[in-house]
């Protein structure tokens, strides 16, 4: 079979291809087929066992690995502290005081047990429920997929009176295991250096990662020890996480700056005889004033960054529970029912489940699967929840009339919708009149500039590119959203508000079932760019503009539509040469410069604070020409690989809200990175 690839029939070139692509088709044959033995399928395809390579991921998933074994140690009973140290060389030592991996020889491998466990994939005690009743890591791969992406690994076995050592050089055994000494105690010690052959652009442990990780597993397991310790610094820091209260005390750290609207933290615990074994189930909740919900899974003490069944199950029960409580009771007033985003709206939980054998849906342990979770943890749930709301009819009805109040703002909020919908078509085509639209409709290709004030917008519509440049001029400062939190029919009844929603054309708000809700894809700019003054005036602002997108708009954010446009603040001239420069640190380099090269020459600087201040040529040239300006994408930091939303709500929470005390702890802790202060 003769294949062609864009060449023509006949020339020189596409005979040549012909001859190719028949040798490349005569050379595969069965000396083609590549077997990767052992571990060389971890150091080859690192991201199926231990996440992305290059953004940290993996990185941090190592010592997840060897922590979650020294847990599964206390989860049987063996364990009772568990200490991380991050070494002066790298690396990173993790010691258990477990009964210690068993040293005997493994019949059918031929070595010891213990480099079975560090070498071999599927390999491990937790596959019978024999050794471990409950366990995080069920697959044997994740000790040894640790092994084979370190540049050394060494293993330390307290167990049986001796003092067993054993070193890997990425993978490979060095010698095998053997007995250097005595001892009265039990446990192991690994100590690992990643091989940054294999990881890139982060490379180096973040304490306040693993501290947060190493904190919320001593929530999940109360009573555990766990000793932190980074001595990479002058000053060695040492942190002793040991909470009696568990999930209790964890949801009260969840909540520790929002309003409770009750005192008591909701505690649940029960079993149920599953297919594989009996599994337990515990959950601690509780409902702040706050707008949205924030719950945390976790199997056998992993935590699952996206839910499972037992977010399923606990989602369920709550919606039934809530609505039958009240419902019982005639709370809902004009009300048929509550929906579960309004039961949930506020709720701080973590459900925490133990299981004999839980299926995940990778082995990164990012979502449960297994089925029969969701129905067990409904049905606990239920019961235990219903029990509770009996015993304190105060507390459910708290959470009943949090709930009503959710139910009736959403409902106002899609009225407020509807009408913003509404007014659009009967002002003409639903674009507002003070936009400046442009050329083409390819969202691809257009981008549109909210600018402060009508003289900046006048500037802007006279420097953009119509074909793919749109102007939108703003009012003054908009509406403060953060502080109308509950009142959304202000919010969307808003003049400078309802500009932004007609003009973007993809709904509003963050509730992606709601009807009309903002969806980037239905965006008619590819780029959303907040263009204000460099003063403290129009800092503020883009605050604002900022405050009402993540409120209403987030997905704008994290689908990386949104830009901040950042105009020069000084203008540098020396005779018809004249450059701009975006600080004093920029102005300080460039005069020297100007300077050094004609020393006799007459400097002038110029300072802009507003836009308008600018011609449109010199705000074409600055801050609008594509080849030559400079914006700044707006992102939001990840949590275990997803968007951090939570630290995102607190954040503008804390920057817009009505809390004065903790903006100005904010502003005191953070003031001494301000790099360019205005005044």
């Amino acid at each position: 079979m003769t294949i062609f690839i864009g060449m023509p029939e006949g020339s020189p070139t596409g005979t040549l291809r012909r001859l190719e692509l028949k040798k490349m088709a005569d050379d595969y044959g069965a000396d083609s087929i590549q077997v990767l033995e052992g571990l060389e399928a971890v150091r080859k395809r690192p991201g199926m066992y231990l996440g992305d390579p290059h953004d940290g991921s993996a990185l941090h998933h190592c010592i997840w690995e060897v922590v979650d074994n020294a847990v599964d140690e206390h989860l049987a009973g063996h364990n009772p502290t568990i200490e991380v140290d991050l070494n002066t060389d790298g690396s990173i030592s993790v010691t258990d005081h477990g009964r210690g991996i068993p040293v005997d020889m493994h019949q059918e491998e031929g070595v010891s047990a213990a480099e079975v466990i560090m070498t071999k994939l599927h390999a491990g005690g937790k596959f019978d429920n024999e050794a471990y009743k409950v366990a995080g890591g069920l697959h044997g791969v994740g000790v040894s997929a640790v092994n084979a992406v370190s540049e050394w690994l060494h293993l330390e076995i307290h167990r049986e009176g001796k003092v067993w050592e054993q070193r890997y050089n990425q993978g490979v055994p060095k010698s095998k295991l053997k007995p250097t000494g005595k001892t009265d105690v039990t446990g192991t010690k690994v100590s690992f250096k990643p091989d940054l052959t294999i990881f890139s652009d982060i490379v180096e442990f973040d304490f306040e990662q693993i501290n947060t990780r190493l904190q919320r597993t001593a929530f999940l397991n109360g009573g555990l020890q766990i000793i932190f310790r980074d001595l990479r610094g002058e000053d060695p820091v040492e942190i002793d996480h040991t909470y009696d209260g568990g999930l209790r005390e964890y949801v009260s750290q969840m909540n520790s700056k929002k309003n409770t609207i009750h005192d008591e933290v909701i505690h649940i615990f029960g079993e149920k005889d599953g297919d594989k074994g009996e599994v337990h189930v515990e959950i601690a909740m509780q409902w702040t004033d706050s707008y949205s919900e924030s719950i945390d899974c976790f199997t056998n003490i992993i935590h699952n960054a996206d839910g499972g069944t037992h977010m399923s199950g606990l989602r369920s029960s709550l919606t039934r529970t809530v609505n039958s409580y009240a419902q019982s009771r005639n709370l809902l007033k004009n009300l048929s029912s509550l929906s579960g985003d309004d039961v949930r709206e506020g709720l701080g939980a973590v459900v925490s489940i133990k299981h004999p054998d839980p299926s995940f849906n990778a082995q990164t342990k990012a979502k449960l699967v297994t089925s029969e979770v969701a129905g067990i943890v409904e049905q606990i749930v239920n019961d235990k929840l219903g029990e509770h709301f009996e015993e304190n009819p105060s507390i459910a009805r708290a959470i009943v009339d949090k709930a009503v109040l959710a139910s009736k703002a959403r409902e106002a909020a899609r009225k407020a919708r509807d009408l913003t919908r509404r007014k659009g078509v009967l002002e003409g085509g639903g674009l507002p009149g003070q936009l400046a639209d442009c050329q083409s409709r390819d969202p691809n290709e257009c981008e549109i500039y909210i600018v402060e004030g009508e003289s900046a917008g006048g500037s802007a519509k006279t420097a953009r590119d119509r074909r793919t440049q749109a102007v939108l001029p703003l009012r003054g400062k908009i509406l403060n959203v953060e502080r109308q939190r509950g009142n959304d029919a202000k919010v969307f009844t808003n003049e400078q508000i309802q500009r932004m929603i007609r003009a973007f054309g993809a709904g509003v708000g963050n509730d992606e079932g709601d009807e009309g809700a903002f969806d980037p894809e239905k965006l008619r700019y590819g780029k959303i760019i907040i263009m204000c003054d460099a003063d403290i005036d129009g800092a503020h602002i883009r605050t604002l503009i900022m405050t009402f997108l993540w409120r209403y708009m987030r997905r704008a954010i994290t689908n990386g539509n949104v830009y901040i446009a950042m105009p020069p603040l000084f203008s540098v001239g020396r005779g018809n040469k004249v450059e701009w420069v975006h600080s004093e640190e920029e102005l300080d380099a460039t005069v020297k410069r100007f300077k050094k090269e004609a020393p006799s020459a007459k400097i002038s600087v110029q300072r802009y604070k507003g836009l308008g201040e600018m011609n449109p040529e010199q705000l074409w040239e600055t801050t609008m020409d594509p080849e030559v300006r400079r914006m700044m994408r707006v992102t939001i930091k990840e949590k275990n690989g997803h968007p951090d939303i939570e630290s995102g709500d607190e954040l503008f929470t804390i920057l817009m809200g009505e809390d004065v005390p903790d903006r100005r702890a904010f502003i005191e802790q953070n003031a001494s990175e301000v790099t360019s202060l205005d005044v």
